[in-house]
């Protein structure tokens, strides 16, 4: 099984990512910490062969759910991919989440990719590329891009979830566990 976890900054992919690797067992891709060098240097912009080269590898292996949005590494994400979920929530749910997680960032200082250095700061928050303004920025263009892409003859293999709120995600663990099973359960009664 392979998933890609997609939607607008703060919508939660990672973490839904990072969970549905830990209950099925799946290497957890984040498309983030795979661009996201020292000093804010991304490779999507300063070396993006490099980083279709470390994502091609990544999702190269039999099974992994992964989590992002990148442009350049799209359609070979999606092609690898046999599952599609699709974080689709409104505005109203995104905004609050990407500002908290933004001003927790900036309280706490953790580094958000380890041995890059990288920490929210304040100062970033005016920068039309800070995840608040981008999340924004860029909500309804996902909306219509990502709608148009699921119809999208090449991806007919994917199995869709177009979540549109959170509490969706809850039966998701258990609709992708083969069976209705989870490593290291017994069967599923149903």
């Amino acid at each position: 099984m392979r998933i890609a976890v997609v939607g607008t900054s703060g919508s939660g992919k990672s973490t839904l990512a990072r969970r549905l690797g830990a209950e099925l067992g799946l290497p957890h891709i984040e498309l983030d910490a795979i661009n996201w060098q020292v000093g804010w240097k991304d490779l999507n912009s300063h070396d993006p062969d490099e980083f279709v080269r470390r994502v091609a590898e990544a999702v190269g292996q039999e099974a992994w759910v992964s989590d992002g949005n990148y442009g350049k590494v799209r359609d070979l994400v999606w092609s690898r991919a046999t599952h599609l979920i699709w974080l689709d929530y409104a505005r109203s749910v995104i905004m609050p989440r990407v500002i908290k997680r933004s001003v927790l960032r900036a309280i706490d200082r953790a580094e958000l990719w380890p041995g890059t250095g990288n920490r929210e700061d304040w100062r970033m928050w005016l920068s039309k590329e800070h995840p608040i303004r981008w999340a924004w920025d860029t909500w309804a263009r996902r909306r219509e891009e990502y709608g148009g892409r699921i119809e999208d003859p090449r991806f007919a293999h994917l199995q869709v979830h177009r979540l549109r709120h959170p509490r969706e995600a809850e039966g998701l663990i258990d609709l992708l566990s083969p069976l209705g099973e989870r490593p290291g359960e017994g069967e599923a009664t149903r």
